[in-house]
């Protein structure tokens, strides 16, 4: 398990998947990675595609890991904004309409058995508190 600091943001990929919805392949596609540092991906003996669970306070979410385009940046890794990222942010505005994005405490651990959820199951399994 690795400790990180969580950041996430709009990219290029994230705002062309919206024209297809935020349901569809390219959604997943765009918004289910998490960008890793390549000395941190190296640590935790994983490689591009490999299966992750990013842990918060807010949440937990599998996806798969990518070596960040934007190097060095160790111990932060990257979700594009959606419904992954939504998934580990927290919800809290603070009178803003916007949650916070960026500076989350996080853990990253390799998941063997569990897979990247669509945006519809990740629906279907919220529990509105």
């Amino acid at each position: 398990m690795l400790d990180v600091i969580l950041m996430s943001g709009r990219t290029i990929n994230q705002g062309r998947s919206l024209e297809g919805g935020k349901l569809g392949d390219e959604a997943i596609i765009a918004t289910g990675s998490v960008f890793m540092d390549q000395e941190d991906m190296k640590a935790m003996k994983i490689l591009t595609g490999t299966l992750v669970k990013v842990k918060t306070e807010f949440g937990e979410i599998v996806v798969r890991a990518r070596t960040s385009p934007e190097q060095p940046h160790k111990g932060i890794i990257f979700i594009p904004m959606g419904i992954y990222a939504n998934a580990v942010i927290d919800p809290e505005t603070n009178s803003t309409g916007m949650p916070t994005f960026k500076g989350i405490k996080a853990t990253v651990e390799r998941v063997v058995g569990e897979k990247v959820l669509t945006p519809a199951e990740i629906i279907a399994n919220y529990k509105a508190e």
